[in-house]
């Protein structure tokens, strides 16, 4: 992630801190081959579907935002392993050929009384 993209992310999470915002925190936490983003990057992902930050788009990252929307039901962490290994001839573009392994767990923050 770039510096702007850290700052984007970071104050979106304390943003979730402070409000309560039921959201999940995505990060990658290794890499194998070719991947879209490298170990480190992070997505914030919200009740609703809205996003901050990407863990590589396509059909990767929509596996990791259905895990998402589930920690922030259950509250449970969960681990997402992201194949983008497939047949380089099922015209796909999520075919870069590597493995994410991305941590997705629950943000959570506690509303401040008014």
């Amino acid at each position: 992630m770039h510096r702007s993209e850290d700052r984007t992310l970071h104050t979106a999470v304390a943003h979730v801190g402070e409000t309560g915002r039921p959201a999940a925190l995505a990060t990658v936490l290794s890499t194998r081959g070719s991947t879209p983003r490298k170990t480190g990057t992070k997505m914030l992902v919200y009740e609703n579907g809205d996003l901050v930050g990407t863990v590589g788009g396509g059909c990767g990252e929509g596996e990791v935002i259905e895990a998402a929307l589930e920690v922030i039901r259950t509250g449970e962490p969960r681990m997402v392993r992201v194949d983008l290994t497939e047949d380089l001839l099922s015209w796909s573009p999520a075919v870069c050929g590597g493995v994410m392994n991305v941590l997705v767990e629950s943000v959570a923050g506690e509303k401040k009384a008014r």
